[in-house]
């Protein structure tokens, strides 16, 4: 803040708390450079050798997700032209990551700033511009850029292009490569899909060339990261449109994430959950670094006492190697003013900064860090997802078969299937619908929600993997499409008719009046109504009926069938359930797989994380979202490493109640014995 001068003030104070790495330099070019060619670093110098003076780590980012005035008065197309028309100059992320101009004076400022910092003893890593997407740009050279692309990919050869992409239809048909349309509001969606997938491929081209030049300066011992994000729905909500972070991750030697989430009454863990677990798989299963989470965050975020210790040993239950805080203090004019910080704006200590440095004191003694950071996975359990998939089902939506008349979106389903996993405590991986068969082999379940568009390599792996013995549970909306967007003109489901034993040709929606009435071992459930779509299952005689639709109209055909195929079985949902319902047919499904874990005996009770640490020894995490104590038996026996600690109003242990807790730290517990875990905590 103007006229403040407290930089070692606030070291100290970082290190009182634990906290011992801090990120810089990431959006101010236009501090570091105040004029084209005019470059000035007092500002990181100072943040490195504080750091330096008081032993704290230094990750660097490059500045270049907010460019400067004076560049884009230089060159307005630096820009990007998104539907809404062309960019106007004010927030960050407006650029057009293809542009030449901003390539090159981002390449220049790379350079000058990762050069100048490279041997300073206090930088452990960089990160590459942040939480990069293509920003939604139809400029024209991103356009020009996509039809040599589509040159290339077919040859020069148009009327390949124009059968492969059905561009007949409504005269879209392309003659001549120099009349190729703008794409901005094209009607094919298989073209849009096609722009769609070459965006996102330019932000992995985009994220290489920015770690390219970082590594002719980084040190052999400094690593390169970048902050991925999801579908923001007023937190992270699901898989992000616009990157494909499996192909994206490539660019980079660990994947990290930004995760934020409800908090207060509304904290369930979920989606810390799902950011550590999508991230994690990104680099199939290697530990990933949380980047940014929430402190006080947004209004409404502020946590109760308890729930930031809580939220950070939930980051570590998922694999993270770290967490960072967005940000150290609130800022005090701008955008974020009120995206609060560690600290408030009178910067001084308040229960949010106490309570990180309970964690952060409590995770930086031995016997706790050392046991619980780097935690490993092996879980029985993949859901397969799809950047194609979620683009295609954004043009045909569930309920409408257009880009209108519907709400229900790909993530709403991925999110169903998943959240009903979490709370069956089932932990998964996350899989790229491109996974080699090798890969899928590792699994004993696989799950596709609305796996729309998929490629025929998928369908075979897939139909190997049931072969094998695998369990494959697919939801309604899969393997419709290639993974161009042209619908196969086979039996549904494209080459799976007899893994599934059924099929389908006719679907609607059920108007909420459509019941879903469950049968076999479902028998007990009660009915429940299905929702935006129903698909109507001609089920093969010696397939289970696990569900039918109780409308009169609709009675003969099923909603939910399982077969045996091979040496394993295929399960279809064929309606949206609600999330009490969804969770039961998932209980069932991996009972009836043979992949329910230790945990899911306590399922609604507390969440069960575990993995596996750097000593090999086994990790339970039992973690309590909610705001009332519970009592639970021990599903394993151990060694307790972290106990529940009350926090008092003020941020910090309040020790007497503490005390009152049975079984601390160091305790030996038998399964089978009782623990109890108080409001918001762990053990």
């Amino acid at each position: 803040m103007k006229g403040i001068d407290r930089i070692d003030a606030d070291m100290q104070m970082m290190k009182d708390a634990g906290l011992n790495v801090i990120r810089v330099a990431e959006s101010t070019w236009s501090t570091c450079e105040p004029q084209p060619g005019v470059f000035d670093f007092s500002h990181v110098d100072r943040a490195l050798d504080a750091a330096a003076r008081h032993g704290i780590n230094v990750i660097v980012g490059t500045p270049t997700y907010a460019v400067p005035s004076w560049l884009v008065k230089l060159d307005p197309g630096v820009l990007a032209v998104t539907p809404n028309g062309p960019g106007k100059y004010g927030s960050r992320q407006i650029m057009d990551i293809v542009n030449a101009t901003y390539r090159f004076y981002g390449e220049r400022v790379i350079r000058k700033l990762i050069a100048h910092v490279a041997d300073h003893p206090a930088v452990i890593g960089y990160q590459v511009d942040n939480e990069t997407k293509y920003y939604d740009s139809v400029s024209e050279d991103m356009q020009r850029l996509f039809v040599k692309y589509l040159h290339r990919r077919f040859g020069g050869d148009l009327g390949e292009l124009n059968r492969h992409f059905g561009l007949d239809y409504w005269s879209n048909r392309v003659d001549s490569w120099e009349d190729f349309p703008d794409v901005t509001a094209t009607v094919n969606e298989s073209l849009g899909a096609e722009f769609d997938r070459f965006r996102r491929d330019q932000v992995r081209e985009f994220l290489q060339w920015q770690s390219d030049i970082v590594r002719e300066y980084a040190h052999d011992d400094q690593f390169i990261t970048q902050n991925f994000d999801f579908e923001w729905r007023g937190y992270s909500f699901g898989v992000q449109p616009a990157v494909d972070h499996f192909k994206a991750s490539t660019a980079v030697d660990i994947t990290g994430v930004d995760i934020y989430h409800p908090t207060e009454d509304d904290l369930t863990g979920k989606e810390i959950a799902f950011g550590g677990d999508m991230t994690r798989s990104t680099k199939d299963g290697r530990n990933y670094l949380v980047l940014e989470t929430e402190a006080q965050g947004q209004h409404g975020w502020l946590p109760f006492p308890g729930q930031l210790r809580l939220q950070a040993y939930s980051h570590l239950a998922s694999g993270a190697d770290m967490v960072e805080y967005w940000h150290w203090h609130s800022i005090h004019n701008s955008f974020e003013t009120y995206w609060k910080g560690l600290l408030s704006h009178d910067l001084e200590p308040n229960p949010t900064y106490r309570e990180a440095g309970v964690f952060g004191r409590e995770i930086a003694r031995p016997e706790v860090g050392e046991r619980l950071v780097h935690l490993k996975k092996r879980n029985r359990v993949a859901i397969m997802v799809s950047n194609e998939s979620l683009t295609a089902l954004d043009w045909f939506l569930i309920e409408a078969g257009f880009p209108f008349g519907g709400s229900l979106k790909y993530n709403d389903v991925v999110r169903n299937v998943y959240d009903a996993l979490f709370e069956l405590n089932v932990e998964c991986d996350f899989v790229p619908a491109d996974a080699p068969a090798e890969r899928l082999a590792k699994y004993e379940m696989i799950v596709t929600p609305a796996l729309y568009a998929t490629p025929q390599e998928t369908t075979d792996r897939l139909r190997e993997f049931v072969a094998n013995g695998g369990h494959l549970v697919s939801t309604m909306r899969s393997f419709v499409a290639d993974d161009e967007v042209t619908v196969w003109a086979d039996r549904a489901p494209h080459h799976l008719t007899d893994v599934f034993g059924m099929t389908y040709n006719q679907f609607t929606r059920p108007n909420g009046h459509v019941s879903v009435e469950f049968a076999g071992p479902l028998a007990e459930m009660p009915a429940v109504d299905a929702q935006a779509l129903i698909e109507l299952l001609v089920a093969d005689d010696d397939t289970e009926v696990l569900a039918s639709y109780g409308h009169y109209a609709w009675k003969d055909y099923a909603a939910v069938t399982r077969h045996a195929f091979g040496k394993g079985d295929a399960e279809w949902i064929g309606t949206l359930l609600d999330a009490d319902s969804i969770r039961e047919v998932m209980r069932e499904a991996v009972g009836h797989a043979g992949v329910a874990g230790a945990g899911t005996a306590l399922a609604g009770k507390v969440a069960v994380r575990q993995g596996v640490n750097v000593r090999g020894e086994h990790v339970t995490y039992l973690l309590n979202y909610s705001a009332e104590p519970v009592t639970v038996a021990s599903p394993v026996a151990g060694t307790v490493v972290v106990a529940p600690k009350v926090i008092g109003a003020s941020g910090e242990i309040d020790e007497a109640a503490t005390a009152q807790v049975p079984l601390g730290a160091g305790t030996a517990v038998a399964e089978g014995d009782e623990l109890t875990i108080g409001r918001w905590t762990l053990r």
